[in-house]
């Protein structure tokens, strides 16, 4: 019986799975992403920040992924587990080979049972530090821990001014690594430079799912929402039970979504407060970096300020 049950549980499951077809092509792009530099960075179809994916639990995410670049490409969805498919799941040339350049690869990618918050992001060459990632989100087929109205995506990522070959470039001609010039990179806030990132709407009473994801290659991020309270229900593509925190410590590659509800009232406009900062390139006046950003109840409405000690002990 239980095992006729499994059979019919696995049937009705792949009824509603889904086949989502994409096609990229990997390429250079010139743009200023921190409000600073002009540089050539890695995008996706002419764009970055490229869209994130949204696939729904048990679909199969196919990714036809053309090279325009002039070097060897790869991609990695992070966080999924790859159940025979591990030749996904490393960086070129420990277990995939690279696409070269004006050739192309299609990533066939089992979301089965899992869901969540994830990331793609590339797999060669660190291209994934000169823009070649986006977030990744499975939707659930069950109903969540918490309910929720709607959610946002809110990324966070570390931007240097030149390219990562410039750079290690730089640091493996040094015969004394003591004397590495610092190069602290710029936060990044969903793409864009941290303090000019475009405001995040909240409607009164709403409840809102942020899924927060560091995109980051060496820096930790500390995120919260002064006069708000944030209720822990995922962490790195894992649903967890509700959890309330005053905010989150993120490393690279980390996940969580966190629900926040939106005060009753639009009176008042309030201000996130984003940290970027990383122990191991410590820089006098470099690190940490702060940066904030507008949580708009309401178009004109004044903002109010709020301290909490949660700030320094995060």
């Amino acid at each position: 019986m239980l095992r006729q049950f499994i059979v019919f549980a696995a049937v009705v499951f792949n009824c509603f799975a889904a086949r989502v077809e994409l096609n990229w092509d990997v390429g250079y792009v010139f743009g200023i992403r921190d409000g600073f530099t002009y540089r050539r960075a890695i995008g996706v179809n002419g764009e970055l920040p490229f869209p994130p994916v949204h696939v729904t639990q048990g679909d199969t995410l196919v990714i036809n992924v053309h090279n325009s670049l002039d070097v060897p490409t790869s991609i990695h969805a992070h966080g999924l587990l790859n159940n025979g498919t591990n030749y996904y799941d490393g960086p070129d040339m420990v277990t995939q080979c690279g696409i070269p350049p004006g050739e192309s690869f299609t990533y066939v990618l089992e979301t089965k049972n899992q869901f969540g918050t994830f990331w793609i992001h590339g797999h060669t060459r660190h291209q994934e530090v000169d823009g070649l990632h986006t977030p990744l989100i499975i939707h659930s087929r069950k109903q969540p821990v918490v309910d929720y109205d709607e959610e946002l995506i809110m990324t966070f990522e570390d931007w240097f001014t030149t390219e990562f070959a410039v750079r290690q470039a730089y640091i493996d001609s040094l015969e004394d690594i003591r004397t590495l010039t610092s190069n602290f990179p710029k936060a990044l806030i969903n793409g864009y430079d941290g303090n000019k990132t475009a405001p995040i709407t909240f409607v009164p009473g709403k409840k809102y799912r942020l899924r927060v994801i560091c995109m980051s290659i060496n820096n930790w991020f500390k995120f919260r929402i002064p006069g708000h309270t944030m209720t822990l229900i995922e962490a790195d593509g894992v649903e967890s039970m509700p959890l309330e925190v005053d905010g989150l410590s993120m490393g690279p590659g980390q996940r969580y979504s966190v629900i926040v509800t939106a005060h009753d009232s639009d009176e008042f406009n309030y201000m996130y407060n984003v940290t970027s900062y990383s122990d191991a390139l410590v820089s006098q006046g470099l690190t940490p970096m702060v940066y904030t950003g507008l949580i708009n109840y309401r178009d004109g409405a004044p903002v109010k300020t709020i301290q909490s000690p949660a700030d320094e002990q995060l």
